[in-house]
C-alpha cells in the first residue's frame, strides 16, 4: 500500500519482501530448545525434581547436602593443610594464628563444614582473621547452602501443592456437539467436578485435530462448581 502511494520505492518493498522470506536461523536454533515440550512434558532440572517421587527427592537432597559438606571439608583441610595449621607445634615457641582454629584432622574439618552451612556455631571452631581465602571460601558456602535449602523448600512445596489428586475429581462429558448459541455456531461440552468445593479461575485449554488441521483455544477465569459447559464459538469448519 505504501508503494502504490509513492511513499516508498518499488525496489525497498521487494527488498524486504526477500529478507522476510529467508529463515531466520536464530530463531531456527533457539527453537530447538524446549522448556515444554509438545506433549507437555518439561524439560527444566526444577519441574523434573518436582515430579519425582518422594523417596528419589529425599535421595537427591540428602546427596546434595552430603556431597557440598564432604567438598567444603576438603577445602578447609586443604586451607588448613596449606597454612601448616596441622603440623605439630612446640608448646616452647610462640604460638601460631591458624585459619580455622581446633582443625586438626579431615574429621574436624567435616565437622566445621557441617557447622559452617547448617549455621550450627558450637563455638569451638571459627574462622580467624589471618586467612582472607578461608573468609572468602566462607562467603561461598554459606550462598551455596541457601541455595540448596531454598531449592529444596521449593520443591517440597511444590510437590505438597500439586493438584494431581485434584485432577482425579475432574469428569469430562462423552460426546461434545456443535449446536447454536446465541445464534452462532459453538462447540460446546461439559465440565464437571466431584467434590463440594468450587474451583475459582479455572482455565479450560483444548486442542482439536481433524487431519492436519489444529483449533486450539483457551476458557478464562471460570468457576467450577457442579458442572459448567466449556464453549467456543466456531468461525469456521473445524
Amino acid at each position: 500500500m505504501l508503494a502504490r502511494k509513492g511513499l516508498l520505492p518499488d525496489g525497498f518493498l521487494l527488498t524486504r519482501l526477500a529478507e522476510d522470506q529467508t529463515p531466520n536461523r536464530r530463531s531456527f536454533r533457539s527453537q530447538r530448545a524446549r522448556f515444554i515440550t509438545k506433549n507437555g512434558s518439561c524439560n527444566d532440572v526444577f519441574t523434573t525434581m518436582v515430579d519425582l517421587k518422594w523417596h528419589y527427592s529425599l535421595l537427591i537432597f540428602t546427596s546434595a547436602f552430603l556431597c557440598s559438606w564432604m567438598l567444603f571439608a576438603m577445602i578447609w583441610w586443604l586451607l588448613a593443610f596449606a597454612h601448616g595449621d596441622l603440623q605439630p607445634r612446640d608448646p616452647d615457641s610462640d604460638p601460631m594464628v591458624p585459619c580455622v582454629t581446633a582443625i586438626h584432622s579431615f574429621t574436624s574439618a567435616f565437622l566445621f563444614s557441617i557447622e559452617v552451612q547448617v549455621t550450627i556455631g558450637f563455638g569451638g571452631r571459627m574462622v580467624t582473621e589471618e586467612c582472607p581465602l578461608a573468609i572468602t571460601v566462607l562467603i561461598i558456602q554459606n550462598i551455596l547452602g541457601l541455595i540448596i535449602n531454598a531449592v529444596m523448600l521449593g520443591c517440597v512445596f511444590m510437590k505438597t501443592a500439586q493438584a494431581n489428586r485434584r485432577a482425579e475429581t475432574l469428569i469430562f462429558s462423552r460426546n461434545a456437539v456443535i449446536a447454536p448459541r446465541n445464534g452462532r455456531p459453538t462447540f460446546m461440552f461439559r465440565v464437571g467436578d466431584l467434590r463440594k468445593s468450587m474451583i475459582i479461575s479455572a482455565t479450560v485449554q483444548l486442542q482439536i485435530e481433524s487431519g492436519d488441521r489444529k483449533r486450539c483455544f483457551i476458557t478464562h477465569n471460570i468457576v467450577i462448581k457442579t458442572t459448567v459447559t466449556a464453549a467456543h464459538l466456531s468461525a469456521g469448519e473445524i
